[in-house]
């Protein structure tokens, strides 16, 4: 109800009368004024006028299920939202509500993370109050070898959200970090559910966790890290985490159903390309077999970097074991 309350208030260009509200909940007057109260509590600026109603004025930089489910009008992505002030992990909660029958396109999201995880086990720094920290499940209908493409699918997606909200420059350093000015803003964990049995796809999470209001960051991440924040400059408390978690969303049910056409990014792959931070740069390749460098061509249709070595050659690098880096630093 408070959802459906806000959205109202929030689509409305103008009041919306009492006994409006009272008729669409098939509630009390009194109770129409408690959750109004309510919503001015949590930080929701509300004008009441006498034989107008109430109008929203301003809404808080919050990440409450009600606000995310009032602003996210896709098909499927983000439609049921899960949010807990404090949680260990957003991808944990999601299996959690995965084995508990949850449907596919759930979002879990939570105002701090302790355990929060990155790639190859690393810890994802997650303070409270100031990113955001979200997990995706998904039930797809395909062979497991497909899974990993969908994390660049999210990588497309969240780079995507973070350049249309904000005009920001984001790119994508692959496979699936995003980057603004070089620095990381966003880092994308995906894990997989098997059948013991079928050896199908049970379930997808696909963890998200985006940079935007930090102020600073640790010694060792301050030359790799950064938030929107603080590359916007300007626009301090103006980037509201809901509205991005909206497009990130929005990007990711449209990217997702173009990927289900073909099971691969045949229809993403221009696109992805584009926002490549090193596309036709110069990129120092960490393979455990023997690094090398060369000149990134792209990704293929699989997901694969597509990199020029010196004789000419083209190498397929495979997500995984392996890092690619700018010959000059973290991306570039």
């Amino acid at each position: 109800m408070k959802a459906e309350m806000i959205r109202l208030l929030r689509e409305s260009k103008d009041y919306i009368s009492g006994q409006e509200l009272c008729d669409r909940f098939q509630v009390s007057r009194t109770a129409i004024w408690k959750i109004i109260n309510q919503l001015k509590e949590e930080g929701y600026v509300i004008e009441a006028k006498q034989n107008k109603g109430y109008r929203l004025m301003e809404s808080p930089d919050s990440m409450e299920a009600y606000e995310l489910e009032s602003r996210i009008c896709t098909k499927w992505a983000g439609r049921k939202v899960s949010y807990k002030r404090e949680t260990g992990s957003t991808n944990i909660d999601c299996k959690q509500l995965a084995g508990q029958g949850a449907p596919h396109g759930t979002l879990a999201v939570a105002e701090m993370q302790v355990s929060g995880r990155g790639r190859r086990g690393r810890n994802w720094q997650s303070p409270a109050g100031t990113s955001i920290y979200m997990s995706l499940l998904c039930r797809p209908d395909f062979p497991p070898e497909k899974a990993p493409m969908l994390t660049l699918v999210m990588g497309l997606s969240v780079a995507q959200a973070v350049g249309g909200y904000t005009d920001l420059p984001a790119k994508i350093k692959w496979p699936n970090d995003v980057v603004v000015n070089g620095k990381k803003i966003c880092g994308i964990l995906t894990e997989m559910e098997m059948g013991l049995e079928t050896k199908e796809i049970q379930y997808l999470v696909i963890g998200v966790g985006i940079n935007v209001g930090n102020r600073e960051f640790p010694e060792p991440l301050q030359g790799i890290a950064t938030s929107l924040y603080l590359e916007s400059g300007e626009q301090d408390g103006k980037i509201l985490r809901a509205v991005l978690v909206q497009h990130v969303m929005e990007a990711f049910e449209k990217n997702y159903e173009l990927f289900l056409e073909t099971l691969d990014l045949s229809f993403l792959q221009e696109s992805y390309n584009v926002l490549l931070v090193n596309q036709d740069a110069a990129v120092k390749v960490l393979d455990p077999k023997g690094e090398y460098t060369g000149v990134a061509r792209g990704i293929d249709q699989d997901g694969d970097l597509l990199v020029e070595t010196e004789d000419k050659t083209v190498k397929k690098v495979y997500a995984g074991e392996v890092s690619v880096r700018g010959l000059y630093g973290y991306a570039e």
